[in-house]
């Protein structure tokens, strides 16, 4: 039996002068655009290289094969949320249960401005879900998520705070996948965001009497 080979999903070099920084942002903006609107299964470097009006030799200059254009995109959106937590939940100006509610709300519009695009680069995740990216990126929300319930709940013990901050955090990524397969309007968000805060914070205050 023949083992498959795993596509090589790491880009060919990095963008050094101006122009081809712009290169590679024009590439990967017509990639967002047709991972929206063809999905996973329809994308390919050709159709990336007729949305951004270039050849697919330039694509191949920066990104070997669809795969890596992908991931690429997948690493940017790791990026991006990751400073979106740490923006939110490392705010020590704010109390804790502002913050949370700050992140229940951004992360829902998020998710839901984004739907199309996470929805097609989940049927891609096979490719790169196991890189050394992911790990990190799962590695850096962990801290992230420890820290923060170890200043919502001081004086919890450590089974407490996993407990609670995986709930959380587990519970906003599914609900948010699942609330965002369909098209919301502001109020729903808006409406659905403060119901989910409104829970989450008092599961904290609860847990923080005990």
């Amino acid at each position: 039996m023949t083992t498959r080979r795993r596509p090589q999903i790491a880009s060919r070099k990095q963008p050094q002068q101006a122009r081809s920084t712009e290169l590679v942002a024009a590439i990967l903006e017509a990639a967002t655009q047709v991972l929206a609107q063809e999905g996973a299964t329809r994308f390919t470097t050709a159709r990336v290289a007729e949305k951004a009006g270039v050849s697919v030799g330039s694509i191949y200059q920066y990104f070997p094969n669809k795969a890596s254009i992908l991931f690429r995109l997948q690493v940017d959106e790791w990026m991006q949320t990751t400073r979106m937590l740490r923006n939110i939940l490392e705010d020590a100006s704010a109390p804790y249960p502002e913050r949370l509610r700050t992140l229940v709300h951004a992360f829902l519009r998020s998710e839901c401005e984004e739907a199309e695009i996470r929805g097609a680069l989940n049927d891609a995740a096979p490719l790169y879900r196991n890189s050394p990216e992911a790990h990190q990126a799962r590695a850096e929300g962990d801290r992230m998520a420890d820290a923060f319930m170890m200043e919502a709940l001081p004086k919890a013990s450590a089974a407490t705070r996993e407990l609670a901050g995986d709930l959380i955090f587990t519970t906003l990524s599914t609900v948010g996948s699942s609330f965002s397969q369909t098209r919301r309007t502001k109020a729903e968000i808006e409406a659905y965001a403060n119901a989910m805060a409104d829970m989450f914070c008092a599961y904290l205050q609860k847990l923080g009497q005990d």
